[in-house]
């Protein structure tokens, strides 16, 4: 685990305290050490699936010119939702490493569902690896923030 590569994600998704395009969601894929692709939540550009985990699955797809992430981590501010927890799984992304818990995000207010990645990693068998609580106290602080803006769009 390294610090840097949430920071990243941390930084991404801080952006969206001052241009409303999403939550205040991050992701920054990894592979061998390298930052291949950074990424936050684009939702209010008018695309529900534009979580910062997608979006950073596509530019990493782009980027390495394959659908197969094999050998790569993503760290995310939050811990992924169901759809992206399955585009994690199905990009075959060895490992998450998150901040926040789902339970965090819906306290503030987003209309999240109560699966955890535990929970899908059970149902479904996958071989995707969790850790969560990596560097929670900072990726409260996004929700901190965010919670006190008073233009803040909930979703």
């Amino acid at each position: 685990m390294n610090r840097r590569f949430l920071l990243l994600a941390i930084t991404e998704a801080g952006k969206n305290l001052k241009k409303m395009d999403g939550g205040p969601f991050g992701a920054c894929i990894v592979k061998g050490g390298k930052v291949i692709a950074v990424a936050r939540n684009t939702v209010l550009k008018n695309d529900a699936t534009c979580h910062a985990e997608v979006n950073a699955i596509r530019i990493a797809s782009r980027k390495l010119k394959t659908f197969d992430l094999s050998g790569c981590v993503i760290y995310s501010t939050t811990e992924p939702c169901p759809m992206c927890f399955s585009a994690i799984h199905w990009a075959r992304i060895n490992k998450i490493i998150y901040g926040t818990t789902t339970k965090d995000a819906k306290k503030i207010g987003f209309n999240e569902l109560e699966i955890t990645g535990s929970r899908l990693k059970s149902l479904g068998k996958s071989e995707v690896k969790l850790v969560p609580g990596f560097m929670r106290k900072e990726c409260l602080e996004l929700f901190e923030k965010f919670n006190e803006l008073p233009d803040k769009k909930l979703y």
